[in-house]
């Protein structure tokens, strides 16, 4: 990781619910969860997780994959 990456990962996680969040996806592993269940989990809306994946995403903190139904 160079400077400029470690730069925007501290930034994403300077905010109390990505840092939830994260703490969340770290124990439940490779397998992830949904949206929805991290929102639950973490106790937020499931409007204002996906904000939050999406810019913890941006910075390569974590991955995401649509699985449809």
């Amino acid at each position: 990781m160079d400077e400029s990456q470690v730069i925007k990962a501290l930034a994403a996680l300077s905010q109390e619910t990505r840092l939830r969040i994260l703490r969340f996806l770290v124990v439940r592993g490779h397998g992830g969860a949904a949206a929805g269940e991290i929102a639950e989990a973490v106790g937020a809306s499931s409007s204002g997780v996906s904000f939050h994946l999406t810019t913890m995403a941006n910075a390569g903190l974590l991955a995401s994959e649509r699985v449809s139904r």
